[in-house]
């Protein structure tokens, strides 16, 4: 949903305007080309731990919406020690991919199946979205923040003394501000270690730099990832967009998840030249927790709103604003939410509640 239409939004959920009035207000019509309306396979890897549950939550909500999308299903798991090159060749066939999480073991040398489908498929960049959301209680509002984080070098990417590269630099660099660009935002932030870290993070700096001379539009400016962090937990309002290396772009992007309301209403994904795979935003440090999926009282919202950004990938809006306002209605009404919201609802509450708010 673009921030143009945040204030119309708003005045809906609030219940501003008559609500006995028959007319609808709606927006300039988006107009298809023939045969958009066909539906579209998509990759889907229910994943380890609440991964399935989450998996199960979008599917009954794809369902319920007569959403345009059927998945193909593929058991994988995150100690297999390759990626099955049958789902490899799915993904690539079908372009786009909604994924629960992957336990990655931890030592031992066994490499991550998360890291390894992004080098694999040239996944450059990660996107998360912190905001917050109404009726969610948060110690700071007006969060509004996309992180973009390159996703293929650096010591994140399993390589733990591989270089940065101009190459790599430049793509995510662009990709930060062609998005900012499309999606009217004002801003975008450089986080690095360049004092310390003086080639490969002012490699990154130097891109950027060339990158944001070309959009004279978008207010550009750095900032070292120590103060960067400080200043997400005291004043992150100040944040827009912000373009990060690999590893600290995972940090920043779960400190500003926690600010906005926690990992488990982020959306997120990622994205190359050819294919997206769409999946929980920030950390899902709750992949192991075996309580949650025993008790089944997984949190299906980020998952949910990851879908509503897969649909929007997929050229199919109005889908994605009926699922978007469904899951934001059920937070702020409140009465249905999982224990890492204050509440006490299964996952299958929490989907049903949001299937009965389907417009």
């Amino acid at each position: 949903m673009s921030r143009r239409t945040l204030p119309i939004f708003k005045k809906l959920l609030s219940g501003g305007g008559s609500t006995t009035t028959t007319t609808t207000t709606r927006s300039v019509t988006y107009m298809p080309r023939p045969g958009d309306g066909t539906p579209r396979p998509v990759t889907l890897i229910p994943g380890d731990g609440v991964g399935p549950l989450v998996t199960g939550a979008v599917e009954q909500v794809m369902e319920a919406m007569h959403a345009p999308v059927y998945f193909e299903k593929y058991d994988v798991h995150g100690d297999m020690k390759t990626v099955p090159p049958e789902l490899i060749e799915s993904i690539k066939k079908n372009k786009v991919c909604l994924k629960g999480g992957l336990k990655t073991p931890v030592g031992g040398g066994v490499s991550s199946l998360n890291v390894l489908l992004r080098k694999e498929l040239d996944l450059y960049a990660s996107l998360v979205h912190c905001f917050n959301l109404q009726g969610l209680p948060t110690r700071h509002q007006n969060v509004d923040i996309v992180v973009i984080r390159e996703n293929t070098e650096g010591e994140y990417a399993g390589l733990e003394h591989e270089v940065i590269t101009k190459f790599c630099s430049e793509r995510i660099a662009k990709y930060a501000f062609e998005y900012a660009y499309l999606n009217n935002r004002k801003k975008v932030t450089a986080v690095h270690k360049a004092n310390i870290m003086k080639l490969a993070d002012g490699l990154f700096l130097e891109s950027c730099r060339e990158i944001a001379s070309k959009y004279p539009s978008i207010k550009y400016n750095e900032m070292i990832v120590d103060n960067c962090s400080m200043q997400l937990v005291s004043k992150p309002e100040q944040f827009d967009v912000m373009v990060t290396p690999n590893l600290y772009g995972n940090l920043v992007s779960n400190i500003a998840a926690g600010i906005a309301g926690g990992t488990g209403v982020m959306p997120g994904g990622n994205v190359g030249a050819d294919h997206a795979i769409f999946e929980q935003g920030a950390s899902a440090g709750n992949v192991g927790n075996e309580k949650l999926v025993e008790q089944k009282k997984a949190n299906p919202v980020a998952l949910l709103l990851s879908s509503a950004m897969m649909l929007r990938h997929l050229q199919f809006p109005s889908f994605a604003d009926r699922l978007e306002i469904a899951v934001k209605r059920v937070i702020l009404e409140g009465g249905y939410r999982t224990k890492d919201l204050g509440g006490t609802s299964t996952t299958q509450e929490v989907v049903d509640t949001v299937i009965a708010n389907l417009e």
